[in-house]
C-alpha cells in the first residue's frame, strides 16, 4: 500500500511541473529521419521513452558532460523554434523571467547574481495539487549549473523535493541555428526511490512536462520575435 502512495505521489508530483532540472548540451548525436523530418517541421520530437530509452553512450552533452548513463528514467526531444537565437537563449537563461511564460512555475530566486554562467544557482516553486496520500504543498527545485556555452549549451542538475517525494535531476539543452530559425534539442534523466519504482510512468511524465516545457518555449520566443522582443507572457496557440 505504501508503494501504492509513493506512486500516486510520484505522478501527480510530476504532472504539476515539467521537472526541468536540466542541461544544455552542444553536440547533439542525430535524430532518426523520422524525428528529425518533425524537427525540421518545428514540431517537438519524441526520441526516448519509457520503452525506448537513449542509450547513454549516445546522450547530449555540454563541455563533455552529459546526463545521468545510469539513470532508468530518461527522455530526449526537439523543436525548431522561428525566433533569433539570442531572444530564444535570453528566455531559457533567465530564469528569474519563467515564470512570466513557463505556466507552472511559481517563483524563481537566483542565488548568485549576473549573466548564467558556470556555479550559478537558483531555486524555483511549482505547485503540486492535493492527492490521497498528500495535501496541496510545493515542489522546491534547486538547480546548480554545471557546464555553460553561450548560445550553444547548458547543462544544470539538483534535487526536486516535495512532500515524500525526492527526485535527482540532470538536464541537457542544445541549441543550434538552422534555415529560419533555431533547433532545440533537450534531454533530461530522473533518479530516486519513487521514480525508480515505477519507471514507465515517471519516463512517461518526464515526456509530457519536456514536451510542454519545449512549446512554451517555442510560443514565447516566437511571440517575442513577432512583437520585436517586448516582454511579456506570449500569447496562446
Amino acid at each position: 500500500m505504501s508503494g501504492l502512495r509513493s506512486t500516486r505521489s510520484t505522478r501527480n508530483a510530476l504532472l504539476a511541473v515539467p521537472l526541468v532540472l536540466g542541461l544544455v548540451a552542444v553536440g547533439a548525436v542525430p535524430a532518426a529521419a523520422a524525428a528529425a523530418a518533425a524537427a525540421v517541421a518545428g514540431q517537438p520530437s519524441r526520441t526516448a521513452g519509457a520503452s525506448g530509452a537513449a542509450h547513454p553512450g549516445n546522450s547530449l552533452i555540454c563541455g563533455g558532460k552529459g546526463v545521468d548513463p545510469d539513470a532508468r528514467v530518461r527522455h530526449r526531444t526537439g523543436t525548431v523554434i522561428h525566433a533569433p537565437l539570442h531572444t530564444v537563449w535570453k528566455l531559457q537563461t533567465d530564469v528569474e523571467d519563467w515564470p512570466s511564460w513557463q505556466t507552472p512555475v511559481e517563483a524563481v530566486d537566483r542565488l548568485d547574481h549576473g549573466p548564467l554562467r558556470r556555479g550559478s544557482a537558483f531555486r524555483w516553486t511549482t505547485p503540486i495539487p492535493p492527492n490521497p496520500s498528500t495535501p496541496a504543498t510545493s515542489l522546491e527545485i534547486t538547480s546548480t549549473v554545471r557546464q555553460i556555452e553561450r548560445g550553444a549549451c547548458i547543462r544544470w542538475t539538483g534535487p526536486a523535493v516535495g512532500e515524500g517525494l525526492h527526485i535527482d535531476g540532470v538536464h541537457v539543452w542544445t541549441f543550434t541555428k538552422v534555415r529560419g530559425g533555431v533547433r532545440v534539442t533537450t534531454e533530461e534523466t530522473h533518479t530516486g526511490p519513487q521514480v525508480d519504482a515505477d519507471v514507465p510512468t515517471a519516463t512517461r511524465i518526464l515526456a509530457e512536462g519536456l514536451e510542454a516545457w519545449l512549446h512554451q518555449l517555442k510560443s514565447a520566443a516566437e511571440a517575442r520575435a513577432h512583437d520585436g522582443g517586448s516582454p511579456g507572457r506570449p500569447a496562446s496557440s
